[in-house]
């Protein structure tokens, strides 16, 4: 017993010591853009663990929205609220989801109180494990019905519409059932069209998914298993990498690898091509690694494990592969060091007026390894040429109350309402916000 309480206590001291590692000496802003500033790396025997406390929003009280813009709450009450996709109708599925079981991640003492930070986090929350459908009926901008769409999922996180079926990914597969516009609720069983790798560590849970233009092949987005291979490469098959499977046939290929945990993806409009949000490794300074988004080129290789944004070399990571590392292609736009940018979505068809005509949103679900604070926000990346053409701006703030560490809310994934609106996923905040124009007028694209 004795043995066990000083186990524990030497826990507890490590991430208390942990928690007053060096703050950062550089703005969020040196990490950010096509150009970042890479500082040199700062290890050290105990990372930095800087939590903000989940509360939650009180009643009433909101996110704030950027000069021009308003918000309020689309849906509120729901269960850990972490992916959304629209519908062509305007329904808007949200995926009310956390990890699974991971009987082999994070074990140990040290494992142990890194669960009990996340919980604090509001991270640690059983999985509901279903699909949600809100359905605004009158055009006010807040969701009058909700149904349960879709249940007995596993994990479930993205979700895509092609051939008159969706298709989600579980944590561990892509499923799919047959699809009637305007369904409120499907009973038919899912289908499983291929497998996912996952396992009982399956760090990195959460697969998101995206259909091609013409619907003949979808791409979903698998973390790694660590941070930086830790648990031996045999366990990172498959892993940081997007994959491309056929949807006619359920076979698959692995499209770009070396990407330490994708997350959202979307089409860029001007140039076709396929972007994902990525977050990077950690406890190698405030401000190293940068979190990414980038233009993603089939078979290319963007150096995870053993170099970051480019062919920067982790001296962490053995063995050493340069080979590998010369063939590692710099992301396009940095958003960050340990923002956790996982929501990505192109601006096509939004209608917040000219500033955000052609760019990117990025949800930011915020650090845990950073002093002080980074991320808890939904930004903007302007476009010009297919290209990111200036400095990320604030869209969606207000999540945190930084000086208190409190956490409100953290935004996850984004998307466009089919009314042009910006819906915003908020997993902690158990809500889905929609920004809109502050001169928006009511519309008549209630759906029918």
């Amino acid at each position: 017993m004795l043995k066990s309480f000083l186990m524990l206590a030497s826990g507890a001291m490590v991430l208390s010591v942990a928690g007053c590692a060096e703050p950062a000496h550089q703005p969020v802003s040196s990490a950010m853009g096509p150009a970042p500033t890479l500082e040199p790396p700062k290890t050290s025997l105990l990372p930095t663990v800087k939590i903000a406390e989940a509360v939650h929003w009180s009643d009433g009280k909101t996110p704030t929205a950027a000069q021009g813009l308003a918000v309020k709450a689309f849906a509120t009450g729901l269960d850990h609220p972490r992916w959304i996709h629209v519908m062509p109708n305007g329904d808007v599925l949200v995926a009310e989801t956390n990890a699974p079981p991971k009987p082999d991640d994070g074990k140990g003492i040290r494992g142990y109180f890194q669960s009990e930070a996340m919980k604090k986090a509001g991270a640690v929350t059983p999985t509901a494990n279903r699909i949600t459908l809100l359905r605004d009926l009158d055009g006010d901008g807040v969701a009058e019905t909700r149904s349960e769409f879709l249940t007995g999922l596993n994990s479930p996180f993205g979700m895509a519409l092609a051939g008159g079926r969706l298709y989600i990914a579980n944590t561990d597969a892509i499923v799919s059932v047959p699809y009637t516009d305007g369904a409120t609720k499907i009973s038919a069983a899912t289908e499983r069209l291929t497998d996912l790798p996952a396992g009982t560590i399956n760090h990195h849970w959460t697969k998101s998914l995206i259909a091609s233009k013409d619907g003949s092949k979808l791409y979903a987005t698998v973390g790694s298993n660590s941070n930086i291979a830790e648990n031996g490469m045999d366990k990172e098959d498959g892993r940081a990498a997007i994959w491309e499977i056929d949807r006619a046939t359920g076979q698959k290929r692995i499209f770009a690898s070396g990407l330490r945990n994708p997350n959202g993806m979307g089409w860029e409009p001007q140039s076709g091509a396929l972007w994902v949000a990525v977050n990077e490794r950690d406890e190698l300074g405030a401000n190293l690694v940068p979190d990414y988004m980038t233009s993603v080129k089939d078979s290319a290789f963007y150096g995870w494990p053993w170099s970051y944004f480019g062919q920067t070399v982790d001296q962490r990571v053995k063995p050493a592969n340069p080979e590998m590392v010369a063939k590692a292609i710099a992301p396009d736009y940095a958003l960050g060091a340990h923002t956790a940018s996982l929501g990505l979505a192109f601006s096509e068809g939004a209608k917040l007026g000219s500033g955000y005509s052609s760019g990117a949103f990025v949800g930011q679900h915020g650090s845990w390894n950073r002093d002080p604070f980074s991320g808890y926000k939904v930004i903007y990346v302007p476009f010009s040429g297919g290209k990111p053409a200036g400095q990320a701006v604030d869209v969606l703030t207000g999540f945190i109350d930084a000086e208190k560490e409190l956490a409100y809310g953290r935004p996850v994934g984004v998307a466009i309402g089919k009314d042009g609106s910006l819906l915003v996923a908020d997993d902690v905040g158990n809500a889905i916000w929609r920004v809109a124009s502050a001169s928006e007028t009511p519309t008549d694209l209630a759906v029918r």
